[in-house]
């Protein structure tokens, strides 16, 4: 059954394999998937290490349900010390490898050391060996991808790869599986690439015991009716996450031009609609698609339409794409875009972190900070699509002065550039900013200053505080499991009650990443989704476990605050302007200039946000400078960390 999957550590320097069962006791604190890897990172990784030196530890899973009867299970998750943080590094991604993991017998991997030469490992059905890749070094991500199947004589081996950013160390490379299932945060790619580690590949065809099949069944039927019977779903199916920008950029809620503006404006060439229709175009009527066990289908193919790329293949793109390439760099294209999503996907970039650094280049070039020297005479004036295109290329192979300088990641590259340059990068705790602009809201601006990986749109963002619920429906959500009787505010320029709703947030999402599930299935941003009651009926008919919805809550607060830990032990500071729970100083100190009559003129106020901020550190147990309390670590049975247990 799921609970017979096993762990295995991996020393690539000495070629060792190890594997266990892991234990029940651990399943209950822990469950899996990020959760458990939140853990083993903490127990396994040496304070202090190097993130691109061998001591720095690489751990790969998939979330506890994956593979079973539960809809929607197919995220894997990637952690290891960030090599663009130096803080904690995490990242999830779709797609169909964690399945593949799970029939092969395996959970989760630990991946320690250093390969010799670039090597990667194959699972199959219990079985995990190291094997050559120097044919596959320097093969984008696809490529690398269909090469493996052809080395192993199958094609439907799933692999997870870093591509050509990770093999050259771009701080913010990647994970990717499939064409575009990007694990995009923190660059895991990078420590792939510094292990000498070009992929994980598995295949399998062993069973996985349900242990009530039947119920199993039944339950996930209902399940799947009450995630594709919300508009917010049939909306995703037909649009994907373009959608997500169409509503942000019309009331002024994104980046243009780094941080100058709140609102793209003559963007209609890349609303989701007309992304759409170069979909449709390119690739007919039917062109959506999806994860494992998914029915929403979020996902839409493409081939680029015009241009030196033209018919070129690719999937999405998201709606970060849209921001990354379009908004931020106020180069509002089409094809723009599309050509972006398509290189850094093969090339294994995070979007966010290229696009965002790109735009915080051009506007110091536009400040006179850095000029045509440091760009080898390349134009970074605003609106210059082929700088932009041509910025991703450079980046991934560190070509020229500044692009070697800005694939270091923006904590380093303002070092370097000097001058004042910092203050113009939209960053928390070393991580550039979503192309989001939360000025206008304070529960989404806490969000980003609090998240456990840097500024982060996906560990605890509130994003149906822009839906003006009634309080009444609020208190439904946000009062269960753990009840809940302070002030909540259906409005979304609001300070009061946005610390609990944070709170709330980054519970249920470390849930669903424990899980495995996507968070398009949870209250992210379909308010009626499922949440925490739901989930120990998912659990118990597909593992036999039982737990609360209460329980489920610990788990997800204990893992957090694992996390926590990690962070603190690696030089997180309440006030750091680098590693600390604060925002960029033009959110306080600028205010917004477009976008609806409720948005013009926001700021964060300051006084305000710090009071946010301690009242969420009190929900969260944690003492004035954000230390979780040692009565907080006994309540939650992590008192003895590193306890080596796994």
């Amino acid at each position: 059954m799921a609970l017979k999957r096993k762990i295995a550590y991996i020393d690539l320097s000495t070629g060792d394999i190890e594997t266990k069962v892991i234990p029940l006791e651990i399943r209950k604190k822990f469950l899996g998937g990020r959760g458990l890897d939140a853990y083993l990172l903490y127990n396994h990784t040496k304070k202090g290490c190097d993130p691109i030196g061998p001591d720095n530890t690489l751990m790969v899973s998939g979330g506890f349900l994956c593979a079973t009867c539960a809809s929607a299970t197919a995220r894997t998750h990637v952690m290891a010390k960030s090599p663009l943080t130096g803080l904690l590094g995490s990242c999830n991604m779709g797609g169909f490898f964690a399945p593949e993991m799970a029939w092969a017998g395996f959970n989760h991997l630990v991946i320690k050391g250093k390969a010799k030469h670039p090597v990667y490992l194959y699972i199959h059905n219990g079985e995990i060996e190291i094997r050559d890749a120097r044919d596959v070094w320097g093969k984008s991500v696809t490529d690398a991808q269909w090469a493996i199947r052809d080395d192993l004589g199958d094609q439907e081996v799933k692999s997870m790869v870093c591509g050509p950013a990770g093999e050259n160390l771009v701080a913010f490379a990647n994970v990717m599986t499939g064409i575009k299932n990007a694990g995009g945060r923190t660059g895991m790619g990078c420590v792939m690439g510094s292990k000498n580690l070009k992929a994980v590949a598995a295949r399998g065809t062993m069973d996985i015991d349900i242990a009530h099949p039947v119920e199993a069944l039944e339950f996930n039927k209902k399940f799947i009716e009450h995630i594709t019977s919300a508009k917010v779903s049939q909306t995703q199916g037909t649009l994907g996450t373009p959608f997500i920008w169409g509503a942000t950029n019309s009331w002024g809620g994104i980046r243009c031009r780094n941080f100058q503006y709140n609102q793209c404006e003559y963007a209609d060439d890349m609303e989701p609609e007309r992304i759409d229709e170069i979909c449709e175009e390119t690739m007919g009527p039917y062109h959506m698609t999806g994860c494992f066990a998914c029915q929403v289908h979020c996902r839409a193919q493409y081939k680029i339409p015009s241009g030196p790329y033209a018919g070129k293949y690719e999937e999405g793109p998201e709606y970060t794409s849209q921001g990354a390439f379009g908004g931020e760099t106020d180069t509002p294209r089409a094809l723009t875009v599309l050509v972006g999503n398509h290189l850094v996907d093969q090339y294994g970039m995070d979007n966010l972190d290229t696009g965002s650094i790109i735009s915080w280049a051009m506007e110091l070039y536009e400040l006179g900070i850095i000029d045509k020297k440091q760009t080898d005479g390349l134009d970074l004036s605003w609106g210059n699509d082929d700088a932009v295109i041509e910025m991703i290329d450079r980046i991934c192979y560190r070509k020229g002065w500044l692009g070697d300088t800005l694939a270091k990641g923006g904590i380093q590259a303002s070092k370097i550039i000097g001058k004042n340059s910092f203050d113009y990068l939209i960053q928390v705790k070393g991580m550039s900013n979503l192309h989001s602009d939360e000025r206008a809201t304070p529960g989404l601006a806490l969000n980003i200053a609090l998240s456990s990986r840097g500024s982060d749109h996906l560990r605890s963002r509130p994003a149906i505080d822009l839906y003006h619920l009634p309080e009444d429906v609020l208190r439904k959500i946000y009062g269960s499991p753990v009840p809940y009787d302070g002030p909540l505010s259906s409005e979304h320029t609001e300070y009061i009650g946005k610390p609990w709703q944070v709170f709330w947030q980054e519970n249920c999402y470390m849930a669903v990443d424990c899980l495995g599930i996507c968070k398009y299935h949870t209250t992210f941003l379909g308010a009626t989704l499922p949440n925490f009651d739901d989930w120990p009926k998912v659990l118990y008919y597909n593992t036999g476990i039982e737990m609360t919805p209460k329980d489920i809550w610990d788990v997800a607060e204990r893992c957090n605050n694992m996390e926590r830990l990690f962070n603190l032990r690696e030089g997180l500071k309440r006030d750091d302007p680098e590693k600390g729970d604060v925002l960029n100083h033009r959110y306080h100190d600028e205010p917004t200039r477009r976008g609806a009559p409720e948005v013009v003129g926001r700021v964060i106020e300051k006084d305000k946000f710090l009071k946010m901020r301690a009242e969420i550190y009190q929900h969260k147990g944690w003492d004035e400078n954000g230390i979780p309390t040692p009565e907080t670590l006994k309540r939650l049975g992590i008192d003895n960390e590193p306890s080596h247990m796994l």
